[in-house]
């Protein structure tokens, strides 16, 4: 039995550094594919918008449409809660039903920082620490009404509302101006909301 338990601990000791070693190994394929997508960008840096009052962006938003990703897939009825905390950072809580509204109702909570405090417009949003994204804020209603959420190499996308439903007519001209700053709107994927 004695003989049997370095060989036991060697064995695992060796499976957890190829799983150690299998994940250091992707850390540059994910840099390099962030780095080649950065250099397909031909349209000019992405802008957020000047300035966001945090104590009005704060609440309950609406995901009116995004750009589709594997990790909101099968989700409606998408909505996301921001909170301040006490350490000026933001508590994020992501929400969605799996494949209907009487789905499972998934969520993730993370925390976002602002990285830009003169707008306050380009935060790092994390939910899974060490990694995080960049969540800039790209167009924003006079009355907070609507926001709509980029990513700088124009990867990610969403337009957000307080309501479920957004105008028509104001939900076009977002469109338009998301194309003027170089985004594919025709990826764009509707959300399903009650």
């Amino acid at each position: 039995m004695c003989g049997v338990l370095p060989l036991v601990m060697a064995n695992v000791q060796k499976e957890m550094m190829k799983t150690f070693l299998g994940f250091l190994m992707t850390i540059p394929l994910l840099l390099l594919q962030s780095c080649t997508s950065m250099g397909k960008q031909s349209a000019a840096p992405l802008e957020a918008v000047p300035f966001v009052d945090l104590t009005r962006y704060i609440g309950q938003w609406y995901e009116i449409s995004n750009y589709p990703h594997r990790f909101q897939e099968g989700c409606v009825g998408s909505r996301a809660t921001y909170s301040m905390r006490e350490d000026g950072k933001i508590t994020v809580l992501n929400e969605c039903y799996e494949g209907s509204f009487s789905g499972k109702l998934r969520n993730a909570k993370g925390t976002a920082e602002v990285v830009d405090r003169k707008s306050n417009a380009k935060l790092k949003v994390s939910f899974f620490w060490p990694f995080s994204g960049d969540y800039w804020i790209i167009d924003l209603g006079k009355d907070y009404e609507y926001a709509v959420v980029g990513h700088p190499a124009r990867t990610y996308l969403w337009i957000l509302s307080r309501t479920k439903k957004m105008d028509e007519k104001r939900y076009r001209e977002i469109l338009e101006r998301l194309e003027a700053k170089g985004y594919d709107t025709t990826k764009l994927s509707s959300t399903r909301q009650e």
